[in-house]
């Protein structure tokens, strides 16, 4: 008798490590295919495209058509005319989150921001492009901790999140859980990680040439 309780537990063992093993494959495979030339911009004039551009160069990239391009103001003309060129963007990756200087500097408001980067996911979705939606700045940078009445960093969550392939946060930004709200409920894969230079892992995982 204590041998077949033996044999059970075992194989109990051995169902649920497999079905831990298929669960794991299933959540890998959920990843978009992301591949280089890369186009980066921000929603908001925010420094994310800034500190994307320090993770590539600590992985040894530099700009070029073949890997990646930060235009602070990448619209879906600059989608259309690399596709004319024979070289076409893979990925389109959008940074979150608001400066409100950045945009006084350019003399644009967060709904020309919002305008501007809903076209140009529209293009990318047209053109097959992967769209990651990625926020890097802590708490602090969201509504938490912006000036009384600015909600600028939200807005700009509002309306590239949902419409991602694949999100990107550092943890403490997420610590309301907002992204993942939005990754359960839209079905959008996240990689979540402690800092900023944690990407370098990431990106050398999921980008392939």
């Amino acid at each position: 008798m204590r041998r077949i309780h033996t044999l059970s537990a075992v194989f109990l063992a051995l169902l649920l490590f497999t079905s831990l093993l298929s669960n794991f494959s299933f959540s890998q495979s959920k990843l978009p295919p992301t591949k280089f030339p890369v186009l980066v911009t921000s929603c908001g004039q925010s420094t994310g495209p800034v500190r994307i551009k320090a993770v590539f160069k600590r992985m040894k990239l530099e700009p070029s058509l073949q890997t990646y391009m930060i235009t602070d103001f990448a619209s879906a003309e600059d989608l259309k005319k690399a596709k004319e060129t024979g070289s076409s963007y893979k990925t389109l990756l959008i940074t979150m989150g608001t400066s409100l200087k950045g945009m006084g500097a350019a003399g644009i408001s967060i709904d020309d921001e919002i305008d501007r980067t809903s076209k140009l996911i529209e293009e990318a979705r047209s053109q097959g492009i992967i769209i990651i939606g990625a926020h890097i700045g802590g708490i602090k940078n969201r509504a938490q901790g912006a000036a009384v009445g600015d909600n600028t960093d939200e807005l700009s969550i509002d309306a590239i999140a949902p419409n991602s392939d694949l999100l990107i946060v550092i943890k403490e930004g997420n610590t309301d859980g907002r992204f993942t709200t939005i990754s359960n409920d839209k079905g959008i894969p996240m990689i979540e990680v402690e800092k900023l230079l944690d990407l370098i892992a990431e990106f050398n995982k999921i980008f392939t040439k």
